[in-house]
């Protein structure tokens, strides 16, 4: 079993900044790749990042490409989202998962385990 729980959710303004975290507990750490989803109202949830159990790699959605940075702190067992550029069509709950293997993936089904969710708002 693996509890994750997102933090740094807010409201900025186009064109801002901010850093999601993603702190994971009861399975060692690298042992699994950790994703980013999210979900906007009245659409499905999305894959926005992923990275692999070293973090040596990382995938990204096409529309976060360039603006988004997924990172991993293995000593704090924690992911990161930097997420720059922000737009409002960025305006969505965000979902860190962990994945049930060590390989990077964008397949929900891929990630046995999910956090609460954190909002992400951009203003126009």
């Amino acid at each position: 079993q693996v509890h994750v729980v997102e933090s740094g959710g807010g409201l900025v303004h186009t064109g801002g900044s901010l850093r999601l975290s993603c702190a994971a507990s009861g399975r060692t750490f690298t042992n699994y790749a950790m994703g980013w989803f999210r979900q906007a109202p009245g659409k499905d949830r999305e894959f926005v990042a992923s990275v692999n159990w070293s973090g040596a790699a990382t995938y990204y959605a096409d529309s976060v490409k360039g603006r988004f940075t997924i990172s991993r702190d293995d000593v704090k067992n924690t992911v990161y989202l930097q997420m720059n550029s922000l737009k409002p069509e960025d305006t969505a709950v965000y979902y860190c998962a962990a994945g049930r293997s060590t390989w990077l993936t964008r397949e929900q089904s891929d990630y046995a385990f999910w956090g609460q969710g954190t909002q992400v708002t951009v203003s126009s």
